[in-house]
């Protein structure tokens, strides 16, 4: 699976050029737009709207690149078909996640489930790296299934986090190293 720090910054990359290319676009047809009549415009509409074909097809492209490289598409497609290794059941209640074991151990490469059910609000379920850079998150409903396949790149130390507003206090509704994922055997 694919770090999502990498996919963010490629996204980011991509996406921004895109605006960019987009804005200039804009700028050009209100330039156009506001040209004395009977004076050269610059560009032959031709161009103009072979250019925005272009744009076009670069967006849908964009869209189909990322559609393979977000780590938690594949898992969700497919999710019928996906073995775990693990699974976490993990309650929410009163501002407080109760886990099924002070650490949750994970290997590098394992598929894991977390299970996450909510006893009275909609909460967050987010797991963050050290930096406070986020890997991935889930709203928690209650009365819904709220669950999240996940496989981990990399070892190290992740908390949880709440990553919903639930009153004043949701914000420290945090466990941290709440899981350790080991290097594969």
């Amino acid at each position: 699976m694919v770090d999502s720090t990498v996919v963010l910054f490629g996204q980011t990359l991509a996406y921004t050029l895109y605006a960019i290319v987009m804005i200039l676009v804009v700028g050009w047809v209100a330039w156009r737009l506001t040209k004395p009549p009977g004076k050269e415009a610059g560009v032959k509409p031709a161009v103009f709207f072979t250019f925005v074909a272009f744009l076009t097809v670069l967006g849908i492209s964009l869209h189909l690149i990322t559609l393979k490289t977000i780590p938690w598409v594949e898992p969700d497609l497919h999710r019928a078909s996906v073995r775990v290794d693990k699974v976490f059941q993990i309650r929410v209640a009163d501002h407080e996640f109760q886990l099924p074991a002070d650490r949750l151990v994970i290997r590098v490469g394992e598929k894991v489930r977390f299970e996450v059910a909510s006893d009275d609000l909609t909460y967050g379920f987010g797991v963050f790296r050290p930096d406070h850079t986020m890997v991935f998150q889930m709203q928690v409903v209650p009365g819904h299934l709220n669950d999240v396949i996940w496989q981990f790149p990399k070892s190290g130390l992740y908390s949880i986090r709440s990553t919903e507003y639930s009153g004043p206090e949701g914000a420290h509704m945090i466990v941290e190293n709440a899981i350790e994922v080991l290097d594969a055997k």
